[in-house]
C-alpha cells in the first residue's frame, strides 16, 4: 500500500552551477577594489576578506569556512577543505565539489596582510574560523561599501569573476585558472572563453615566420 522508496532521491551530479552565468560587466577591476577597501580599512575584517575573496578566486562559503589551521605562512598557502553552510549558523561541511579541495598560494602581500588581521582578534586557536560572521553580513558590507565609495554594485561571488578575469588578462591558461578556483571541469573556465585575449594575428605571424624559414 506504500511505496517503501518515497521520499529518496537519486544523487545527482554536483556540478558548479554558480559559473554558469558570467556577467562580464559585473567584474570589478582592481582600481575599484583598492577604491573600496581604503573606504573600509576601518572594517578590518571585511577588508581582508575583499582581499581574500578577489585575489584568490575562493567562494564566499570557503571563505566563512577558514579556519586557522587551514593557514602556512611558510609556504604561502591556504588550504580550502570546509564550506559554511548558508545559514547564519556555524555549520561547516566539506566543499562543493571534490576539485574544491586544494591548496591556494598566496601573494606576499595577502600573506602580510592576514599574519596583521592574526594579531587584532583575542583566544585565536587553529581551529577558530577566521572570520566568526554570516554571509548576510558580508553582503550587507558589501552593500554599505559600494554605495559610500560609488563603485558599482556587484555580487560577492562577483569577486571570485573577477579574479578568474584578472588571471585571464595576466596571460594564465584556462587549466591553470581551473586549478586554481577549484572548477570541477575546465569546460566551466571555458565559460569565460569571451575574456581570453585574440591570439590569431600572433598564430599568422608565426606561420608566416615558419614558412619564410622553411
Amino acid at each position: 500500500n506504500e511505496n517503501p522508496c518515497k521520499g529518496t532521491y537519486v544523487k545527482k551530479k554536483v556540478e558548479d552551477t554558480d559559473d554558469l552565468a558570467i556577467d562580464k560587466e559585473k567584474f570589478l577591476s582592481i582600481a575599484d577594489a583598492q577604491k573600496l577597501m581604503e573606504l573600509t580599512s576601518e572594517y578590518s575584517n571585511f577588508n581582508t576578506m575583499v582581499q581574500l575573496l578577489l585575489h584568490t578566486g575562493m567562494r564566499s562559503g570557503e571563505l566563512l569556512g577558514l579556519k586557522w589551521e587551514c593557514i602556512d605562512f611558510d609556504a604561502k598557502t591556504i588550504c580550502i577543505k570546509y564550506t559554511k553552510c548558508n545559514t547564519d549558523h556555524c555549520y561547516l561541511t566539506t566543499p562543493k565539489t571534490p576539485k574544491s579541495n586544494r591548496v591556494i598560494q598566496m601573494p606576499q602581500f595577502l600573506c602580510d596582510e592576514l599574519q596583521d588581521y592574526l594579531k587584532q582578534p583575542y583566544g585565536v586557536e587553529p581551529d577558530s574560523r577566521m572570520f566568526p560572521i554570516s554571509k548576510s553580513y558580508l553582503h550587507r558590507e558589501m552593500d554599505r561599501g559600494c554605495k559610500q565609495t560609488g563603485v558599482k554594485r556587484i555580487r560577492i561571488h562577483d569577486l571570485r569573476h573577477s579574479h578568474i578575469s584578472l588571471l585571464i588578462d595576466m596571460g594564465f591558461t584556462a587549466l591553470a585558472i581551473a586549478e586554481r578556483v577549484g572548477h570541477e571541469s575546465i569546460d566551466i573556465t571555458y565559460r569565460y572563453a569571451h575574456l581570453f585575449p585574440t591570439r590569431q594575428a600572433e598564430m599568422a605571424d608565426k606561420l608566416d615566420m615558419e614558412r619564410k624559414g622553411a
